[in-house]
């Protein structure tokens, strides 16, 4: 029977990755992530699975990030018994990200129920803190750049890819194909990730497209974040950075560290207000293979902020007027301590909201981004008069000309290149590029399509 592939998420989106595989009724899923921005697409994580979780002999992991790895649990509650293989970081990142997704879930559904402004009654989390925690039993850690056979007669590498501490490329090799998912791409020259590895071949390629329309900014990031804090402490306020707590919080305080050292931002106080980033920036120095940073630069960055553990203490944050920079989770203000600051902070004029990277269609992120002067929070609308940036330098993906530079290191063309994980006017720029330049056969795949591998 021939290899096939279904697209179960990030197509047509930059969320929700899963890539079923599958031979002879054997079945791998590459990745494993929650759908979120938009209302439709978060409904995808209500529906039921489209095969039964049983029957995956394996699931292999991209890296930690949630829209790569947030369903996990839901899988595993709905009946996968097998093995999640990853990096040794990604398993570290996952048994922070997992247990605290769950555990958003169910405050943000006591919430809803407690305020009534869920249509659901009552309002439920897709999965638990104690089922996140349970699905990390299954989790077994590999190393990079060996060869790993899984159940049902499939081989995989882990190649390094940049982006976040343990982001991988995936080599598969299965019934006679080689098939590589890029994952997320870092970024060439970062100044803390390793470049991504190349890959030399391949027969089927599966390549992210979230900035496939986009270059980035080449402005050196430390001189906007100078300008944009110092900016605003003259006037009195403060700065919120909604920032992912895996990858941007960390590369935050690396910066920040850096514009203190040399006096460039002064005395004021920066505060890390998410537990998560947290214990992720302290992974920061045990995995110093993953990155390009020294044991003594990791714990100068993780030292520049004060930590917010407690909620009394990320309280009295949103009352404190006094200048100063908040960084707390989500990247896309989507959950999370950091809507409590932006109900607090985004109603003054002194204050800025600042956006660090892509923002996904349907979050207050994009939104705000996008000049909204009204953000729904908690059931409540908040106006927006803070001044809102976005400094997409700081992304940690690949733009359109860094996907192009690890294309061309392909010795030879895939069969055919699957443009996923972008949203549709990226996916098909980065399509033309391909066909273009490369002369490469592209597929944009729909949500849901199978694909016979031949």
């Amino acid at each position: 029977m021939a290899l096939s592939i279904s697209f179960l998420g990030g197509a047509g989106t930059v969320t929700g990755s899963k890539y079923l595989l599958e031979t002879n009724g054997d079945r791998v899923l590459i990745d494993c992530g929650l759908f979120q921005g938009v209302k439709a697409l978060r409904q995808r994580n209500w529906a039921p699975f489209p095969v039964e979780p049983q029957s995956i002999k394996a699931v292999v992991l991209t890296h930690a990030h949630l829209d790569h790895s947030g369903y996990l649990p839901a899988l595993v509650k709905g009946g996968y018994a097998g093995a999640i293989y990853c990096s040794p970081a990604s398993e570290d990142f996952c048994k922070i990200l997992l247990p605290d997704s769950g555990h958003i879930q169910e405050k943000d559904a006591e919430f809803a129920n407690r305020h009534g402004f869920s249509k659901h009654k009552p309002a439920l989390p897709l999965y638990n803190r104690e089922e996140a925690e349970a699905c990390l039993d299954s989790f077994k850690a590999i190393p990079f750049d060996d060869d790993r056979p899984l159940p049902g007669g499939a081989k995989i590498r882990l190649r390094r890819a940049g982006h976040i501490l343990g982001a991988s490329i995936v080599e598969l090799e299965w019934a006679g194909q080689k098939i590589v998912f890029s994952g997320d791409l870092g970024r060439y020259d970062d100044p803390m990730m390793v470049d991504p590895s190349q890959v030399s071949n391949a027969d089927y390629l599966i390549v992210e497209s979230t900035y496939g329309d986009r270059r980035h900014d080449r402005q050196d990031p430390e001189d906007r974040l100078a300008e944009i804090i110092n900016r605003t402490v003259r006037r009195g306020g403060t700065v919120v950075i909604p920032a992912f707590a895996v990858g941007r919080a960390q590369s935050l305080l690396y910066h920040l560290e850096r514009l203190k050292s040399a006096g460039r931002i002064g005395d004021v106080p920066v505060f890390l207000d998410s537990p998560m980033a947290i214990n992720a920036s302290d992974l920061l120095c045990r995995h110093l293979k993953d990155h390009k940073l020294t044991d003594g630069q990791c714990k100068k960055a993780c030292a520049v902020a004060t930590y917010v553990r407690d909620v009394a203490a990320s309280k009295a944050l949103t009352v404190n007027r006094m200048p100063k920079v908040i960084i707390s989770a989500s990247g896309m203000a989507t959950g999370g301590r950091v809507l409590h600051h932006l109900k607090s902070y985004a109603p003054d004029t002194n204050n800025t909201i600042l956006f660090c990277g892509f923002q996904a269609a349907g979050t207050r992120g994009a939104a705000m981004v996008g000049g909204i002067k009204e953000i729904k929070i908690h059931g409540e609308y908040i106006s927006v008069r803070a001044d809102v940036e976005n400094l997409p330098m700081l992304s940690a993906h690949a733009d359109a000309d860094e996907i192009i530079k690890w294309l061309h290191g392909f010795e030879r063309a895939p069969r055919t290149t699957f443009i996923t994980h972008g949203e549709a006017s990226a996916s098909d720029a980065l399509r033309r590029r391909i066909e273009e330049e490369l002369g490469w056969p592209c597929v944009i795949p729909e949500h849901a399509q199978r694909v016979d591998l031949a």
